[in-house]
């Protein structure tokens, strides 16, 4: 069977299974949606963990319009543009304890994310990318928004990526650059990327002002004729996603979130699209799901299944 028939073979059935044969058929609503405006937020290690190609593809295909993430995930989008690589890894090693293991991986200069590992020489060919060909640029403009930060950024990447013909995609900065989609980072600060640019910044006229992207990002959201998030993950953007619809006259008529927190903590992270609503952030009336599991999992099947339906009825 296909991924579509999988997910309505899940709403036969009960538990988690059930929602995600609701996520799928909201997703599946909000992608068919034509004057639907598409917010997607991307938090959580979803880039190095393999769903970089997934994202990047969503935006080339025309079904988001607006990305909010972190710059944990652009970092290590950009370091997959211009050739680096992330490994599968062991979370532990056999004859040594948790720690020990972490230590030899110290030792060798390699970083790990759970499963995942990152050797260290990557960021200093990053750090590189940015001081050689996105941060000169910029610098040229003085203080700018992080949306025209990370534009360049995606221009960089999808520059040096066809350049020096890495073997990876171009990546999820190069597609939003390359299909005009802004990206908004509203915790740059809290990442490689947004380290290397303080630490330009000492030295360079160039800066970032926060509160730039607020008039775009709440413009497009007030200009919707309707409009729909998809919420990988929580954190800052999950929030600031939902936060844009307090400011408008409007609401979200679709949301989906992918979560792994539970709501009963009273974190944002886990918190129910239901709880949203109670704040105007979506609409009364809105078609909504929630499905809590390892977003690795789920993120795959619910685009895939969605995108299914979509293009099939197309």
């Amino acid at each position: 069977m296909t991924v579509g028939e999988l997910a309505g073979e899940y709403g036969k059935a009960g538990i988690g299974a059930a929602k995600m044969h609701e996520a799928v058929e909201v997703t599946g609503g909000m992608f068919a949606d034509e004057d639907c405006t598409v917010f997607l937020s991307l938090a959580g290690a979803m880039v190095p963990t393999g769903m970089r190609r997934i994202v990047s593809d969503l935006i080339r295909d025309g079904y988001v319009d607006a990305l909010v993430t972190t710059g944990a995930n652009l970092t290590h989008d950009a370091i997959e543009a211009i050739g680096g690589k992330h490994h599968h890894g062991a979370e532990h090693a056999e004859g040594k304890t948790t720690r020990e293991h972490d230590e030899t991986l110290r030792d060798e200069e390699v970083d790990r994310i759970y499963n995942v590992y990152l050797p260290q020489e990557h960021f200093a060919r990053f750090e590189s990318h940015l001081r050689e060909t996105v941060f000169p640029p910029l610098a040229e403009e003085g203080t700018v928004s992080i949306e025209r930060f990370v534009r360049e950024l995606g221009r960089a990447n999808a520059e040096v990526n066809e350049r020096d013909g890495v073997e990876e995609d171009p990546g999820v900065a190069a597609a939003a650059y390359e299909s005009d989609v802004p990206v908004y980072c509203p915790a740059v600060q809290d990442s490689v990327l947004g380290l290397q640019a303080w630490m330009y910044s000492q030295t360079a006229d160039f800066s970032l002002d926060a509160l730039a992207d607020m008039t775009p990002l709440t413009d497009l959201a007030y200009e919707a004729d309707t409009a729909g998030c998809l919420l990988v993950g929580g954190g800052v953007p999950k929030n600031f996603t939902l936060q844009t619809m307090l400011v408008t006259p409007g609401a979200y008529d679709y949301g989906v979130q992918l979560t792994t927190d539970p709501e009963s903590t009273g974190g944002l992270s886990g918190a129910t699209l239901d709880e949203a609503r109670s704040w105007g952030k979506l609409e009364k009336d809105a078609s909504n799901a929630t499905v809590v599991g390892d977003a690795t999992i789920t993120l795959p099947l619910l685009v895939a299944a969605a995108r299914e339906r979509v293009e099939t009825d197309a």
